[in-house]
């Protein structure tokens, strides 16, 4: 079989392989620490900078990909510390990344 995240060779029961198993428990133990503590915890794994990649841009149930699922946290936090309530989540920071920024302030991107 091969590995729903990164397509490599999973073994033949299983879905994703050792490495990727061993990046999404970093991920998962290491939700809130923000960006750059995830991005340390995935480099002291020892993958090699292009399975780190390949993971980060791997989706999950269509619902985004784990760098959107971060940056989801990470919102979630930000908002939090500044009393605001926010839910967002993966799927919503795919669809703004892939609608793109605003150009000028007073004109929105295109749908």
């Amino acid at each position: 079989m091969q590995c729903r995240l990164c397509h490599e060779p999973a073994g033949w029961f299983r879905r994703t392989c050792p490495t990727c198993t061993h990046l999404d428990a970093v991920v998962r133990d290491s939700r809130g620490q923000g960006l750059s503590g995830i991005l340390d915890r995935l480099i002291a794994t020892g993958a090699s900078q292009a399975q780190i990649e390949t993971f980060l841009d791997a989706e999950r149930e269509g619902g985004g990909s784990v760098r959107d699922q971060i940056v989801a946290d990470m919102t979630n936090h930000l908002m939090g510390a500044l009393g605001q309530s926010s839910g967002q989540r993966a799927a919503d920071v795919k669809r703004i990344r892939a609608r793109g920024g605003w150009r000028r302030y007073d004109q929105r991107p295109e749908e």
